[in-house]
C-alpha cells in the first residue's frame, strides 16, 4: 500500500511540475504577445520616426530631393499621430484574432495626417528650398511648392481600410488558423490552471499529512521556479550577443533588448512567486508540529 502511495504521489508531483513549466510559458504568452495592451506599449516605445521615415523616403518624388535632410523633422511631428493610429490598428485586429469581433474592420482617415504633412512640409520648403528657385518671387515658390504636394498627396489615399475583402484567400485562411490556435490557446491555458488544482489536490487528499504534502510541493514549487529562473537568466545573458549580430536597422537593435526584458517578465514574476512559494512551504513543513492525540 504505501508502495501504490509513493508512486502516485511520484507521479502526480511529476505531472504538477510538468504543469507548473508549461503553465508559466502560457502565462508569459498569455500577458506579452496575446494582450494588446503589451503591443501597444512596446509599439510605442519603437522610435516611429526612423520606420516611417523609411517609407516616406521612398515616397518622395525626385524633384522633392531638397526635403531629405528635413525628414527627420517632418516624421517627428507626425509620430503623435502614427502611433495614435497604430494602437488603434492593434486593438481592432486583437478584437478579431481573440474572437472578440467576428470580423476584422479598420478605417483610418488619413486626412489629419495629410493636412500636418503638408504644414511640415511646407515649412521645411521655406527653410531649405531648392537652388533653383533662389530669387524667384515667393508667389512663385508658393506655386512650385503646390504642384510639388499636390502631386505627392495623391500618392496617399483619403483613408485607409483593411477588412476581409482586401485580403487573399491564402492570408484569410491563415488569420482563420491562428483564431483557432489562440482558441485552443486559451481553452488550454484555462484547463491547464484547472489540471493544477487538481494535481495539488490529489496530493493532499493522498499525504493527509501537513508535514509531508508542504515539504513535497514546496520541493516542487521551489524546483520548476529555479528551472524557470535559470532559464530567464540564460536567455538575458547571451540575447544582447545574438542581436549585435542580426543585420537589423539601429533603431530596432536599440528596442529589442528592452523587448525581451518585457517579453520575459512575467515569467519572471512567475518563477519568482514559485521561488517564495516553495520557501514558504518548506518552512512551514519544517515548524509545523502535528497535534498530538490526548488520552
Amino acid at each position: 500500500m504505501k508502495i501504490l502511495k509513493g508512486l502516485a504521489i511520484s507521479l502526480l508531483s511529476f505531472l504538477l511540475s510538468l504543469s507548473l513549466i508549461i503553465f508559466g510559458l502560457a502565462f508569459m504568452l498569455n500577458s506579452t504577445i496575446l494582450n494588446p495592451d503589451f503591443v501597444v506599449k512596446e509599439v510605442d516605445r519603437l522610435d516611429m520616426s526612423s520606420l516611417a521615415g523609411e517609407i516616406l523616403s521612398k515616397q518622395i518624388p525626385a524633384e522633392g530631393e531638397f526635403m531629405t535632410e528635413s525628414l527627420d523633422d517632418v516624421i517627428a511631428d507626425l509620430e503623435p499621430w502614427i502611433k495614435e493610429q497604430a494602437s488603434l490598428a492593434i486593438y481592432s485586429g486583437y478584437e478579431y484574432l481573440l474572437g472578440e469581433s467576428q470580423s476584422l474592420s479598420l478605417v483610418i482617415s488619413l486626412e489629419p495626417m495629410k493636412e500636418k504633412l503638408r504644414d511640415s512640409l511646407w515649412q521645411a520648403f521655406q527653410q531649405s528650398p531648392p537652388p533653383e528657385l533662389a530669387g524667384l518671387p515667393p508667389a512663385q515658390v508658393e506655386q512650385y511648392f503646390n504642384e510639388f504636394y499636390q502631386e505627392f498627396s495623391e500618392q496617399i489615399p483619403p483613408t485607409y481600410e483593411l477588412n476581409e475583402s482586401k485580403l487573399s484567400p491564402e492570408v484569410l485562411t491563415m488569420l482563420e488558423q491562428v483564431r483557432q490556435a489562440i482558441g485552443y490557446f486559451q481553452l488550454g491555458y484555462k484547463a491547464l490552471i484547472g489540471l493544477i488544482l487538481l494535481l495539488i489536490l490529489g496530493i493532499i487528499l493522498i499525504n493527509r499529512q501537513v508535514k509531508r504534502t508542504t515539504r513535497g510541493i514546496g520541493i516542487t514549487f521551489l524546483t520548476c521556479g529555479v528551472i524557470e529562473y535559470a532559464g530567464i537568466f540564460v536567455t538575458k545573458r547571451f540575447a544582447p550577443t545574438q542581436i549585435a549580430q542580426l543585420d537589423i536597422p539601429a533603431y530596432l537593435r536599440g528596442w529589442l533588448p528592452q523587448f525581451i526584458d518585457n517579453f520575459l517578465a512575467p515569467l519572471e514574476m512567475f518563477s519568482i512567486g514559485l521561488l517564495a512559494g516553495g520557501v514558504a512551504l518548506l518552512i512551514v513543513s519544517f515548524v509545523y508540529k502535528p497535534r498530538q492525540p490526548s488520552f
